[in-house]
Order: C-alpha cells, then sequence, then structure tokens
C-alpha cells in the first residue's frame, strides 16, 4: 500500500466529475472541522491533531486552522485545476481566481490571497477513509506527505500563480464521495455567515430531504469555543441565512428521542 500511495503522489491524474463545477468538495472533509466558521483573529495552530469528523474517517491535520474563505479558494483552485491532470502546473491570475471567489480586487485583497494560498501550501493531512466494518479503505497521506495544495510560484510580473495540486486528491473525490455546492447560493449567504456556509457544505453530503445533527458534534466540528447557548444563538441565525436563500426549507433546534438536542433541517420545499 505504501509504494502503490507513493507512485500515486507522482502520477499526473485527471479529475473527472460528473456535473462538476466551481464548489465540488469531498465529504470527508465537508463533514470534517478541517474547514470551520472561526472567529476573526489569531488563528490556532494544529500539529498532528485529529479533527472532529464521523466513524468512517480519521482525519489528522498539521497548519493553521482553516476558515470559509479558505474553503472557497481550495474550492477554486480544485475547479481550475479539473482542467489539466492533476500533478501538473496550472496558470492562474490572481485577479481571476479573486473574482471567481467574488472577492474585490485590490492590494489588500491580493495581499490576503498569497497569504492563506502560503497556509493552503503549509497544510499537510493524513486521511483514513474506513468501511462499515471499520477496515481500511484507503489512506492518503501516510507514506507521502499530502500538502493540501503541493506547491505554489507567483509571478510578479505577469500577476500570475502557477500551482499544483496533488493526484491523490481524485481518490479522495472517487466513488461518488463528494458534494457538489450551489455556487450561486453560497456566494448570496452575507458576509459573517460563515456558520451558514459550514452547514452548506455538510448538507451537501447527503441526499437526505430530513437531516438531524447533534448539537453537541456541530459546536465541536465548527470548533466553537462559546457557551453553549451562544451557539444556539448563532445556528438559529446560519439557519434564517440558510432559509433565506433557499438552501433549506426550514430548520430548528429539538430534542431527539434520546432527548438530546439535535439540529434538524428540512432539505425539500416541497416536504410539509
Amino acid at each position: 500500500m505504501h509504494r502503490k500511495e507513493t507512485s500515486a503522489a507522482n502520477a499526473p491524474t485527471k479529475l473527472f466529475l460528473p456535473g462538476f463545477d466551481i464548489g465540488a468538495m469531498p465529504n470527508h472533509l465537508n463533514r470534517s472541522s478541517f474547514i470551520a466558521p472561526i472567529a476573526r483573529g489569531r488563528r490556532k495552530f494544529h500539529r498532528q491533531e485529529i479533527m472532529v469528523s464521523r466513524r468512517d474517517c480519521v482525519l489528522q491535520y498539521t497548519g493553521e486552522q482553516l476558515d470559509e474563505a479558505d474553503g472557497d479558494i481550495l474550492m477554486a483552485l480544485i475547479f481550475f485545476a479539473g482542467f489539466h491532470p492533476l500533478g501538473e502546473a496550472v496558470s492562474l491570475n490572481r485577479a481571476q481566481l479573486l473574482q471567481k471567489i467574488e472577492r474585490n480586487l485590490g492590494n489588500a485583497q491580493y495581499k490576503w490571497l498569497h497569504r492563506r494560498l502560503k497556509a493552503l501550501t503549509e497544510g499537510t493531512l493524513f486521511l483514513e477513509a474506513k468501511k462499515r466494518d471499520g477496515s481500511t479503505k484507503y489512506k492518503i497521506g501516510w507514506s507521502a506527505a499530502f500538502h493540501i495544495v503541493s506547491s505554489f510560484t507567483y509571478d510578479e510580473i505577469e500577476k500570475e500563480y502557477k500551482y499544483v495540486l496533488d493526484p491523490r486528491w481524485v481518490e479522495m473525490f472517487g466513488n461518488r464521495e463528494y458534494a457538489l455546492i450551489d455556487w450561486k447560493k453560497r456566494m448570496m449567504l452575507r458576509r459573517g455567515q460563515d456558520m451558514a456556509k459550514t452547514l452548506q457544505r455538510l448538507i451537501a453530503t447527503s441526499s437526505d430531504p430530513l437531516q438531524h445533527y447533534a448539537l453537541d458534534w456541530l459546536k465541536a466540528k465548527m470548533d466553537y469555543s462559546g457557551r453553549l447557548r451562544d451557539f444556539r444563538d448563532a445556528i438559529q441565525c446560519a439557519v434564517m441565512e440558510l432559509e433565506r436563500v433557499e438552501i433549506i426549507a426550514h430548520g430548528k433546534i429539538e430534542l431527539s428521542t434520546k432527548r438530546k438536542e439535535q439540529l434538524s433541517l428540512w432539505i425539500e420545499f416541497n416536504v410539509a
């Protein structure tokens, strides 16, 4: 397995996703705390830390905690790289990248983008996906380091980036284990509504018209360190934002059959 992974890390591979446009992300990443709606300020630095995820995945991460803006950049990089075999360099004008994630153009935004690309390049993942019986389905980052962005360079004259994505991204997208985010609606979510963005990515991993998530698990997944009652208020605001842009029909916090608080989300608009 180790030699197979090392070989995969060095073999350019085309990423083919039926119906793919910008907004594709592997389900294991969407269901984890790898990207979280963190508050502004100094970011936590993880060092080989096990991130919050589901039982069918072990995700270990080293790097700055990533936020939803980083997630937008990553989805844009995956989109543009989809026109080339992963593992080959992709040329991309920095203004084009900012426009794709609907950010303003200007010196401050260019500096922000450069900082975040450095953080994505420094970040490394180890991911073990598991089968239902608990055995390993695949491992990524075990025998060859997996950087979120393998490498990037910047041409000052052309104002252009050249970046490389690891071919092993293809394995994480394999067997239709990915979500396609409604990018237009994502861009409609108001600034400061990152919790709504996190919920949008989570919702997209399932086709169930009614979804339930334990509130304590959501709090951990979103890396929310404040009081539970404040988290409830924040979640309710996020739900209202998802209702506003019609990503969900309805959502509310209620008790599960085990008398535990959960967030219930109705996805289909024709469900009473």
